[in-house]
């Protein structure tokens, strides 16, 4: 199979590359959004409980326990990635930080969610043209995963219209790159 790659670019690991296997559909948020996503969240990074949903090659949730967050909890479906995050949270000795799943969405609330501290940031970033950030958000809200002003981060196809979030989340920014439209969502308190 072949392999794709992305270097973390800042903390602890900056510099190390993911090694990932290259399926078709995944496409590693590219790093000058990466960059300005984690400008976005220097204040809120260090201890923070995240949830790398979509996980996909795992840069978001790596860049994030690079920078110190407490925990990252990976959701994937591709058994293939499942395994190769697995292997990558044993490299980067982050066991005891860090756990892989493997589920397709609609997730079923695993009891895994629920003996997890409440989520500060959430990073959504599923398959492009599939309809799925809407329902992913509406399904954050619903099953009371999140803390107090937790930020989602979302990213999507450029030509996503009419995003419906849950009552009483905020935008905090927004912004388009190439075909890519991406931002950082509060939630309600």
């Amino acid at each position: 199979m072949q392999k794709g790659e992305v270097r973390i670019i800042g903390g602890q690991w900056r510099g190390r590359k993911l090694h990932f296997p290259a399926i078709l559909g995944l496409r590693p948020t590219p790093n000058r959004i990466r960059e300005t996503l984690f400008n976005w969240l220097i204040p809120e990074l260090a201890g923070a409980h995240c949830l790398d949903l979509f996980a996909g090659s795992g840069a978001l949730g790596f860049e994030a326990l690079s920078r110190y967050a407490q925990s990252v909890i990976f959701v994937e479906q591709s058994k293939h990635l499942v395994s190769y995050l697995k292997t990558q949270i044993k490299q980067f000795k982050a066991e005891d930080r860090a756990k892989v799943y493997q589920g397709q969405f609609p997730f079923a609330t695993s009891p895994a969610f629920k003996t997890q501290s409440l989520f500060n940031i959430v990073f959504l970033d599923p398959p492009f043209y599939q309809n799925l950030i809407g329902p992913a958000c509406a399904w954050l809200a619903q099953e009371g995963l999140l803390a107090p002003k937790s930020q989602i981060y979302i990213e999507a196809e450029a030509n996503l219209k009419n995003l419906i979030l849950p009552e009483n989340w905020e935008t905090q920014h927004w912004k388009t790159a190439g075909q890519v439209q991406y931002g950082l969502i509060k939630s309600s308190p």
